[in-house]
């Protein structure tokens, strides 16, 4: 008679399918923890296949320009509600940009570094090097596009030069220059400009101005440009959640200042009003100051959105960035607001602050350096 059991055997299959789906709804910073529990966890977790309903985590790297022992980066993970300090990435220079799991360093030399996992590769040289170019890396492709930015000759930044687009092909290692940005968007190419990937367009907004126009990745063609402004609307920053554009900004009316949510019509261009930030956590985010008044205070917040998430939070260098999140989920037809916690003190002073959105799976977690993974 054999020894083996169907019965058991069969039971096996169903505990481990059962702590699969378990430890799927748990948060990051807990699966590094259990993974220590056994192998067959450690084994179940580092094989968890990434959720496409992941919620987007929220990165800020600050850096010091003259001393990088005072650089610090974190990461807000919004499942387990908490901040994550990170091991501060080792750069090829200061000019750093971030998007979909990855770093740039744009100048003097173009390369990229996973997030958890700093390994820079450089790429072959642009046609046209930029600083502070606006970037996206385009899904289920080999490729990431470049918009604008501004040169430099000999040191020295050329704020006159043109706006070039360049696209990269990482199979071929090479970069394709484009159309340039239309002109409406060029006196400001640098400072003024947000941008937002959505499915295989790639649309640029003028904070200010609200003029908006979109780059096709299928035609290599700009779109006309538009102006996006809702009533009463300061300033917004335009973003990509859930394969649509969603507006964020700020509003001034009857009813005094509003921070404002919107999605917009890939096609039309019309936009409808989705959230508004409830009044004490707009006002949690501004920094006590008797020498400004509001209008100016609310200039230092910015949004950035992905996923089912939009983070609104204020990047005075000088500060401790106080923020918020709206989760813009379909159920129940609501969106829900909720402050995040303060970031893991000591938080230092920076020069310069770098924030982007971007989901990860455990399995970027796991091939970073996890014992420096903590709150």
């Amino acid at each position: 008679m054999s020894d083996r059991n169907p019965e058991s055997s069969n039971l096996n299959a169903l505990n481990t399918d059962v702590t699969e789906s378990i430890l799927s709804l748990l948060p990051i910073p807990s699966l590094v923890r259990f993974s220590t529990v056994s192998k067959l966890w450690r084994s179940i977790i580092t094989s968890l296949p990434p959720s496409p309903s992941s919620s987007p985590w929220l990165f800020l790297f600050g850096i010091h320009n003259t001393s990088s022992f005072h650089n610090q980066s974190f990461a807000f993970d919004p499942l387990s509600h908490s901040w994550l300090r990170l091991p501060f990435p080792s750069l090829p220079s200061l000019h750093l940009v971030g998007s979909d799991r990855f770093l740039f360093s744009t100048a003097p030399r173009f390369s990229f570094s996973p997030i958890l996992n700093p390994h820079w590769r450089p790429t072959s040289p642009l046609r046209f090097p930029r600083i502070n170019p606006l970037l996206g890396v385009f899904p289920s492709s080999s490729k990431l596009i470049l918009v604008g930015g501004v040169g430099s000759i000999g040191g020295l930044v050329n704020i006159d030069d043109r706006s070039p687009v360049q696209i990269y092909d990482s199979a071929l290692d090479s970069w394709e220059l484009c159309p340039p940005l239309p002109d409406a968007f060029r006196s400001n190419a640098h400072e003024t400009l947000s941008s937002a990937l959505c499915k295989r367009s790639f649309y640029v907004f003028d904070v200010t101005s609200c003029f908006i126009s979109s780059f096709s990745l299928d035609t290599y063609t700009w779109s006309d440009v538009q102006t996006l402004r809702p009533p009463g609307l300061l300033f917004a920053f335009l973003n990509s959640c859930n394969d649509a554009l969603v507006l964020g900004g700020m509003c001034y009316s009857d009813r005094g200042f509003s921070f404002n949510l919107w999605r917009v019509d890939q096609g039309s261009m019309e936009f409808s009003e989705i959230a508004i930030m409830p009044d004490a956590l707009l006002f949690g985010l501004l920094v006590d100051s008797e020498d400004e008044d509001d209008a100016h205070r609310f200039t230092t917040l910015k949004c950035l959105g992905s996923g089912n998430l939009v983070y609104v939070f204020n990047q005075d260098a000088h500060k401790k960035y106080p923020a918020c999140v709206c989760d813009i989920g379909v159920e129940n037809g609501k969106c829900t607001w909720r402050s995040l916690p303060n970031l893991p003190s000591p938080v230092n002073k920076f020069h310069k602050l770098v924030t982007f959105c971007s989901t990860l799976s455990i399995t970027d977690v796991f091939h970073s350096d996890e014992a420096q993974i903590g709150a």
